[in-house]
């Protein structure tokens, strides 16, 4: 896995880092977890240090000069070009667009925060959001897996063993509370943060979202 941005110290606390959500969400099964710390240019040898890839969300936008970016497109455009099961969400779904070609930008319609709708795969689902970028572009070649009004290319593939999205399925509802309390006073727009914490009681579909994770990043043997 890797991680691009740090997680805040009070949810670190109670949730652990980036790695630890993701495993909550992906459960129990025949995988190990290990992770690098890219934010702070912590990088695997090889693209073939593992049998796939997960990259994280993150604090930092895809489009600011920081020293890890440009060595993250390299690795994300090599596995790309060898088929590597690549699986990206949020800062990470918007690495994946812009490193194979298509537009990230702050959004000019702002914020998307809380319990939101999508159609995926022909399904209403819903899914917690955290995000004002968002992919505006696509690259050649991705298809569009899922969307809404807000957000179109919410959810892209580039191939069977590719995967990216926007909403967050590793964020249970009680971590979007923690992050309305912690990052979102000054930052998000009020109305937006009261939407929010109002569907906090409502269901999401994690589950189906790690499942198609999985598929992707745990490709099942064939039967002979």
């Amino acid at each position: 896995m890797l991680k691009a941005g740090p997680v805040a110290p009070e949810l670190y606390v109670k949730y652990g880092d980036y790695a630890s959500s993701f495993e909550q969400l992906l459960g129990p099964g025949n995988y190990e977890i290990e992770s690098w710390d890219i934010f702070e240019s912590c990088f695997p040898e090889s693209i073939h240090q593992c049998d796939g890839w997960l990259i994280s969300g993150s604090r930092y936008g895809v489009y600011e000069d920081h020293p890890w970016i440009p060595t993250l497109t390299e690795f994300i455009r090599n596995c790309y070009s060898v088929g590597m099961p690549l699986v990206g969400v949020c800062f990470g779904h918007q690495a994946m667009a812009q490193a194979l070609g298509g537009k990230v930008e702050k959004y000019s319609g702002g914020w998307c925060v809380g319990r939101t709708g999508y159609t995926f795969n022909g399904k209403q689902i819903h899914l917690n959001s955290w995000h004002q970028d968002q992919v505006v572009s696509l690259p050649s070649g991705a298809t569009v897996l899922g969307s809404n009004d807000f957000c179109k290319y919410a959810f892209l593939s580039y191939g069977p063993q590719t995967f990216s999205l926007q909403p967050h399925p590793e964020f249970p509802n009680d971590y979007i509370n923690g992050l309305i309390e912690l990052r979102g006073k000054g930052v998000v727009p009020d109305e937006l943060l009261s939407n929010a914490q109002q569907g906090l009681d409502l269901e999401i579909n994690s589950e189906l979202i790690a499942n198609h994770m999985k598929q992707v990043l745990i490709p099942m043997p064939l039967n002979n």
